[in-house]
């Protein structure tokens, strides 16, 4: 692959939307209108944002990469050495407009969101702090990757917090801690054999996918305690909770079979963005 390829690889296309969609629906739903800086934003968290993440996350990864089968598709590049620098240059340089627009357009708080939602994007993956190799730390940092950018969409548009708000954002948050925690321990062989700690290689593949499934079960239940129709999202996280159940007695041998599992979050999480939307737009009506 030529560079332009192996960086759009790096970014995991797939995923571009489950950053920039939750920023995206935060800022519109508390603005109620498309103005410059929800389309600047979604520009931001759709492209740039996931090349700084996952870009940053393949160069400090390459050993764990070079071992590990899934590599080279949708579930990321292996970045070749030489290309290294030239993706750490490529994600402060798309990134850095994008950041002094929002800087100017935002307030103290959203910038402090903002900053916020970036170091962990950076020190997810590099050193010093390299807080994937830190068990539980790495699963709650994944989640800030994605709930992040919901939240400085309210902040940015000066959304009033209320509990219900913030138990939407734990929930968010409790989902991205399954997700991260589930998708561990695939890599629980290739990541032992580089050296690298995840909660999966210290936990192990069967608590950490119990671990799972009971955050996502969490994720539902705090769900319950939002406003109507927010309690129907409880219903969005059965298909995962169905999808990790045969998976709940894994072993560390055979742990890349939850590969099969994760295959359908491409899909599960088309059926819950789809979900989310459906309510989104109820609400929308409902308080118009």
């Amino acid at each position: 692959m030529n560079t332009a390829t192996q960086l759009l690889v790096s970014s995991r296309p797939v995923s571009w939307v489950n950053t920039a969609y939750p920023f995206a629906a935060a800022y519109l739903l508390t603005a109620r209108e498309v103005d410059v800086v929800l389309i600047v934003g979604t520009l931001f968290f759709l492209v740039p944002y996931n090349l700084a993440m996952y870009g940053v996350n393949d160069v400090f990864d390459y050993e764990s990469d070079l071992r590990n089968p899934r590599k080279g598709g949708v579930h990321g590049a292996v970045l070749e050495r030489r290309l290294h620098a030239t993706t750490l240059w490529a994600a402060g340089v798309t990134c850095a407009p994008f950041v002094v627009f929002l800087v100017v357009a935002g307030s103290t708080a959203s910038w402090a969101v903002l900053a916020a939602s970036l170091f962990f994007v950076v020190f997810y993956s590099a050193p010093p702090l390299r807080l994937k190799e830190v068990p539980f730390a790495d699963s709650l940092t994944s989640a800030i990757h994605f709930f992040s950018p919901a939240v400085y969409g309210f902040v940015l548009a000066d959304a009033t917090w209320t509990w219900q708000l913030v138990l939407i954002v734990i929930a968010f948050a409790l989902w991205g801690v399954a997700s991260h925690a589930f998708g561990a321990v695939q890599d629980v062989v290739a990541d032992r054999e580089a050296g690298i700690a995840s909660i999966a290689t210290v936990r192990g593949a069967r608590w950490t996918v119990r671990f799972a499934l009971a955050c996502y079960a969490a994720s539902g239940l705090v769900m319950l305690g939002t406003t109507w129709p927010g309690p129907l999202a409880a219903v969005l996280v059965l298909p995962y909770l169905a999808t990790l159940w045969p998976f709940r007695s894994i072993t560390d041998e055979t742990a890349e079979e939850a590969t099969r599992g994760w295959r359908r979050f491409l899909w599960l999480n088309q059926f819950a963005g789809f979900g989310v939307t459906v309510l989104l737009i109820w609400w929308w009506l409902l308080t118009s």
